[in-house]
């Protein structure tokens, strides 16, 4: 069925798993309307099914708790079963535990189901443009400050993000952030040793223009709680963590600690 919409390429296919029927009806057609394919699933055993009778799956959004598999089953039987694709676990499980495991286990972002559809809908965007490679605006041969990047890896010092899985590594060992987070952690990377602005930040997350919070600037305190929970996730690994520097009222920056030692 021909569209209006001019797309790159085929309209991406997103399978719902979720054993909630009102839910997921009603999810499948708000991405129906926002342009992509979808396939919806009341549970693990029929997602299985349809793979194994050659379905396609371009991104996942899985519930978490769900008879016969829990979301978390399924997804690492999926990564057992070689499909790679990304993984969004929306659910009311709000405890840090549940996200923490799931980001652990290969899902790319954890969304609570009380969040609006259009939050939804821009952590899907950041996704697929990730994929496209749109997410970095540096050079494949390095970033301002010096990060270089190869085959779709970025590193800097102890700091590696793969640019296609969007997962992140301190030391060589995994640091369990958000899609979102590992965006803002790119984005200072990307402009290591200069400071990024508040704003600029919250626009990589919100888009620009949007507006959060009491007051003209009130999209700073949100910026600061994504940033003290970036921090402390590298801190969980590595408690000399101190890469990224406040500079209040104004914003942040990734240090520059290989050009300060060159």
């Amino acid at each position: 069925m021909s569209s209006a919409r001019e797309p790159v390429k085929e309209d991406p296919c997103i399978v719902v798993v979720d054993d909630d029927m009102m839910f997921r009806e009603t999810l499948g057609q708000n991405l129906r309307d926002a342009g992509y394919q979808v396939q919806i699933f009341d549970g693990g055993p029929r997602l299985f099914s349809y793979l194994s009778n050659g379905g396609e799956v371009d991104l996942l959004l899985l519930d978490w708790r769900m008879p016969e598999m829990n979301g978390l089953e399924v997804l690492r039987k999926l990564r057992d079963d070689g499909v790679p694709a990304p993984a969004i676990f929306l659910t009311s499980l709000s405890d840090p535990i549940y996200e923490e495991s799931a980001l652990v286990s290969g899902a790319v972002d954890f969304v609570e189901k009380s969040r609006s559809f259009s939050i939804l809908l821009k952590r899907i965007q950041l996704i697929f443009a990730g994929r496209k490679g749109g997410a970095g605006s540096a050079s494949e041969e390095g970033g301002e400050g010096g990060a270089g990047r190869t085959q779709g890896v970025m590193r800097l010092g102890d700091l590696e993000l793969n640019l296609d899985s969007s997962r992140a590594f301190w030391k060589g060992q995994r640091v369990a952030l958000s899609l979102t987070e590992f965006r803002l952690v790119q984005h200072l990377v990307d402009h290591v040793g200069r400071d990024v602005t508040y704003r600029e930040l919250y626009d990589l997350v919100h888009g620009k223009g949007f507006v959060a919070g009491s007051g003209p600037d009130g999209y700073r305190a949100n910026v600061r709680t994504f940033l003290k929970r970036i921090r402390q996730k590298f801190r969980d690994l590595d408690d000399t963590f101190d890469q990224i520097e406040n500079y209040p009222g104004f914003g942040y920056r990734w240090r520059d600690t290989e050009g300060a030692a060159a």
